[in-house]
């Protein structure tokens, strides 16, 4: 039976809708499902100049594959309609109300997975809502869970220890029991979703050269090795702390599953530099499978076409792959 997909397509002035339609000319062997306003959809296949059938979901049907062309949809309206390429803060509640639907879907079965376009968390500020990302809402949303971010390419994994906090406030949140949270829930995840046996996980430190044996820091003497060591001794296979500036070369890419980074820009440059565009973002320790693109809502290219589907691409394919692991538990 063909996998139901969640898409919550995120900023409706960006490339979001954009990206739906373009990959629903395409026939595929899962079941997608844009939960968004149609006639949204319908505005933006115009302007696209695409063909669109939009058909409305049932869920208590079994999913189906879609056909090139064809695009199943949940409904959500928005306040406003959209323009392409401006923003509109009456139109934030529906971006959220569309992630409200999709976690609730989710978590009743009716979904597989929840694949996210891109947001816009300036625009969402602007109307009065609170708002960090996508990570930390949908753990809220689904629970209260600790998140673990983590962005994918064919050849590399890297999760953040931190995600969303000014540089200023890193060194303070690198503490035992973070640390040992996220390692638990990268190294099972890897185990449950990625199909990795025993997996390996290099642990970056915070310092430069990985605080140069307390000379420039001893957040790797005082919290981040002794961590390491306690969750060897659960049988992980765990290698650092590591210089940044170092872990990310074949020597020691070559032989692990995943890297773990403490701050946001000390990992993702690497893998985006690597793989941008063909790159997924995943949010780990949720009781939901989700993935999303790894790039932005670029407003200023909504309606004309010139936009690659590869990382939404991709971020479906792995949902898939992360659906299929768990069954096959």
């Amino acid at each position: 039976m063909p996998r139901r997909i969640a898409l919550t397509p995120g900023e409706p002035s960006g490339i979001g809708p954009d990206l739906a339609i373009m990959l629903a000319q395409e026939a595929r062997d899962y079941e997608l499902v844009a939960i968004a306003d149609p006639d949204l959809l319908s505005r933006r296949a115009a302007l696209l100049g695409l063909p669109l059938e939009l058909q409305a979901i049932d869920l208590a049907n079994s999913p189906e594959a879609g056909a090139a062309g064809t695009l199943r949809y949940q409904p959500i309206s928005l306040a406003q309609p959209e323009q392409a390429g401006v923003l509109n803060p009456a139109n934030a509640p529906y971006v959220l109300q569309t992630l409200d639907e999709a976690v609730r879907g989710c978590a009743a079965g009716d979904y597989d997975a929840l694949v996210t376009g891109p947001v816009h968390k300036g625009v969402i500020n602007e109307a009065g809502i609170a708002f960090t990302g996508h990570t930390e809402y949908l753990a809220e949303k689904s629970g209260g869970h600790h998140p673990v971010m983590m962005l994918a390419t064919e050849q590399l994994r890297v999760a953040l220890a931190t995600t969303h906090l000014p540089l200023s406030e890193i060194p303070a949140a690198i503490t035992a029991e973070r640390l040992e949270r996220v390692i638990q829930i990268l190294n099972r995840e890897l185990h449950d979703r990625f199909g990795r046996k025993q997996p390996r996980i290099l642990v970056s430190g915070l310092n430069p050269h990985a605080g140069e044996n307390g000379h420039l820091g001893r957040e790797e003497i005082e919290v981040i090795e002794p961590t390491l060591e306690r969750l060897r001794q659960q049988g992980m296979d765990l290698v650092g702390p590591l210089p940044a500036d170092t872990l990310f070369t074949p020597r020691y890419l070559d032989h692990a599953d995943a890297v773990l980074a403490m701050y946001h820009d000390q990992g993702l440059p690497v893998l985006k530099y690597s793989g941008f565009g063909r790159a997924v973002n995943i949010t780990l320790g949720l009781p939901i499978i989700r993935t999303s693109v790894d790039h932005g809502t670029a407003c200023d290219l909504a309606g004309t076409g010139r936009i690659d589907t590869g990382s939404l691409k991709v971020a479906i394919s792995s949902a898939l792959n992360m659906a299929n692991n768990v069954a096959a538990h």
